[in-house]
């Protein structure tokens, strides 16, 4: 659909025009600074060896319980200026995860982080979508993995192709 300039968009998707390019570009690029997703999360932690950060649960211990990324470091967001300088290293960044998209946990986690100097990332989707895409998790009893969901993972491939 192509508009004239100035001309007012017949429905909400356009009724605010699209940012310029230059200013599209610093906001992406800033969300990616600022967000990580949980397949390539995922991916990177499938790899092997160092992945370069560190990835912290920042739900409560009845949580982590119930289901957690394998490797993970569990701590509390309320916890977080008592115990991160003890357990995490300022130089590595750290990923945070909490519940999932109805949750802002791991964003108060990266925040309560960041105040502290560390330098962080959260993880879009939590462990719900960790779950949901059908990885590897953690319980008390023991690990566990449900199948795929194709409303958030590609059916028989490892590669969405985003």
């Amino acid at each position: 659909m192509t508009s004239q300039p100035g001309a007012a968009a017949a429905h909400p998707v356009l009724s605010v025009p699209p940012a310029e390019p230059a200013a599209a570009v610093a906001y992406f690029g800033a969300s990616l600074a600022f967000h990580a997703d949980v397949s390539d999360v995922a991916a990177v932690l499938a790899g092997g060896g160092d992945p370069g950060f560190v990835l912290l649960d920042s739900r409560s211990t009845e949580s982590w319980d119930q289901g957690h990324i394998p490797g993970a470091v569990h701590l509390p967001t309320a916890l977080i200026a008592e115990q991160a300088p003890r357990l995490l290293d300022p130089a590595v960044p750290v990923v945070t995860y909490c519940w999932g998209p109805g949750c802002n946990g791991a964003t108060r986690a990266a925040l309560a982080l960041a105040r502290l100097g560390y330098r962080v990332k959260e993880m879009l989707g939590g462990f719900e979508y960790w779950a949901r895409e059908g990885f590897l998790y953690e319980t008390w009893e023991g690990g566990g993995q449900r199948p795929a969901d194709p409303l958030t993972a590609p059916a028989g491939t490892d590669d969405c192709g985003c």
